[in-house]
């Protein structure tokens, strides 16, 4: 075959495979994934979440594709984030992390499916209609974590009992101030006081740290919220620093030298709602999809950041954590 005959025919099928390789991505379901937070901080929640895609038959780039719309940590980027997605026509939305981007995928779509992961309850904030019938286009996971608040001030006052706690609050979570209710109530009742430091971005960072010291808390709680979360190593970093007790809502936190967590598995709950959105594009409903709650909490403890703070861990909590980190 002559040279200009051989590039031609492997031209030709070059064109070929291209169009094809299109076609077959064309073919493809493609699932949305909305999260305030950021694919560098919170990566290994969407990891979760296709996991549980694959638990339901879809892996990403084989017989799905996946379309992320990251908030970087703004909330107000929601609405504008999730319109992309309803533009794209995705067969479903993971709208995860936080109320505020299953809200926001409501607000633009009747009826692409929506799955949430959210830590409040979804009946009082107006997501669904109920638990165990939802309604419409929307259902999802809802641990409720936000409603934990006073239990965690407990097992923090057990662990290390402390006269001012800090509230580490993001005033843009739509469950803050529930969560922050509970605190504050448990602590009056345990007879500390509280303080709560507000911080809706990275940027109130170095205030809310400040108004710690300049106020003398002694203890530090914090909220349910997946911008705090993606800023855990921060958070952990500056109580260590201070030599303060702080309890966390997720064991992410103890994973990187925070002292304590109590409550549900976040990544559990986005590997359900992967599981749950594969379980949409095979065809089930969301309207009759009965939303999820978690039933375990898991209480995790990192016991070389107590013997660095001088807290001695007794046997009775030591024997209900769940995980022990040494």
């Amino acid at each position: 075959m002559k040279r200009r005959q051989f590039l031609a025919v492997a031209g030709g099928a070059l064109v070929g495979l291209s169009q094809a390789a299109r076609a077959q991505q064309a073919a493809m379901p493609v699932v949305g994934f909305l999260n305030p937070t950021s694919s560098k901080l919170y990566d290994f929640n969407a990891a979760a979440f296709r996991r549980g895609l694959q638990d339901a038959g879809f892996v990403e780039g084989e017989n799905v594709r996946i379309e992320y719309r990251w908030g970087e940590g703004d909330y107000s980027k929601l609405p504008a984030l999730a319109a992309e997605l309803v533009n794209l026509k995705v067969a479903v939305i993971g709208a995860t992390g936080d109320v505020a981007s299953a809200r926001a995928a409501k607000a633009v779509t009747s009826t692409i499916p929506i799955v949430f992961t959210i830590g409040a309850d979804p009946v009082k904030v107006g997501l669904v209609a109920s638990y165990n019938r939802p309604g419409e286009n929307v259902t999802g996971i809802s641990a409720i974590t936000s409603q934990i608040g006073t239990k965690r001030i407990e097992v923090l006052h057990q662990l290390a009992p402390r006269s001012k706690v800090a509230l580490l609050m993001n005033p843009n979570n739509p469950s803050a101030a529930m969560e922050q209710h509970d605190a504050e109530a448990a602590a009056t009742i345990l007879g500390q006081k509280s303080l709560v430091l507000n911080v809706a971005s990275k940027d109130d960072f170095p205030a809310a740290f400040e108004a710690f010291i300049r106020e003398g808390a002694d203890a530090m709680f914090v909220a349910t919220d997946p911008m705090l979360l993606s800023h855990r190593e921060a958070i952990a970093a500056f109580a260590a620093k201070q030599r303060v007790p702080a309890i966390h809502f997720e064991r992410q936190y103890p994973l990187v030298g925070g002292l304590i967590s109590y409550g549900t598995s976040v990544s559990g709950m986005y590997r359900q709602a992967g599981v749950y959105s594969g379980q949409i594009l095979k065809g089930a409903k969301p309207a009759e999809m009965p939303v999820l709650q978690p039933t375990k909490f898991e209480l995790v403890i990192n016991l070389k950041t107590a013997k660095a703070l001088g807290i001695e861990v007794s046997p009775n909590l030591l024997a209900v954590a769940d995980e022990v980190i040494e």
